[in-house]
């Protein structure tokens, strides 16, 4: 990333924003089908869940594994990461897009958490849990943060070219590690990937709407990160 480069939200939505809008729609119809309960998809649902249940006890390092991932990668990790990252940006005079930081990790969070009240879907009730977890499950918080925490460091850190696999493999492994766990189905993390993409995508264009273009330049050196 060269010295001085302009950190620009608007410049991200007009590239990105409208083709991310797009998991909005199938994340409606994974919801329309939980709420009504398509036979077709608790089925799906259950096999997966069995069959990655029934590989977990069979390899504790595996169940160790997704432990320490799910662990690593939950939602209060990436909120830590959001706040100091919107803390770096408004000491260099980016204060919108901290301001689109800050917002962004709360709406994700804050939807994540009316649409599992909303929906009111249960968790699997296993014979043999490796893991528990509270709440209702549809979708999956974990997964919904992964993705919004790393989308937002995508969107200000663009040319950093580690972030953009991380972005996708982050989100992933965690949305895996919780159905491994037995904490999810299968649905549930699909769906919070969905809404983890969508939740970003909209406030990027929300804020390329309602405000100016910021003047002020940012000095962001090259180094570990890029």
């Amino acid at each position: 990333m060269q010295p001085d480069q302009e950190i620009s939200l608007e410049a991200r939505a007009g590239v990105t924003a409208g083709v991310a809008v797009l998991p909005l729609v199938p994340f409606a119809l994974l919801a329309a089908l939980v709420v009504g309960g398509w036979e077709p998809l608790h089925s799906f649902d259950r096999s997966v869940t069995d069959r990655l249940h029934g590989a977990a006890l069979d390899s504790p390092a595996l169940t160790t594994a997704m432990t320490w991932w799910t662990n690593v990668f939950q939602p209060n990790v990436f909120r830590l990461a959001a706040l100091l990252l919107v803390i770096w940006l408004v000491r260099r005079g980016a204060r919108r897009p901290a301001v689109w930081v800050a917002v962004t990790t709360a709406v994700g969070g804050l939807l994540g958490g009316g649409i599992k009240l909303l929906v009111g879907r249960d968790r699997p009730d296993l014979l043999e849990p490796v893991a528990r977890a509270v709440g209702y499950a549809f979708p999956s918080g974990h997964a919904l943060n992964a993705a919004v925490g790393m989308a937002v460091f995508v969107v200000i850190f663009p040319h950093v070219r580690a972030l953009w696999v991380a972005a996708v493999l982050i989100p992933v492994g965690t949305a895996v590690s919780r159905v491994v766990l037995g904490v999810h189905w299968t649905s549930d993390v699909v769906a919070g990937l969905l809404l983890g993409a969508v939740v970003p995508a909209i406030t990027l264009l929300v804020f390329r709407r309602t405000g100016a273009r910021p003047r002020r330049r940012v000095g962001v050196r090259s180094g570990p990160l890029g």
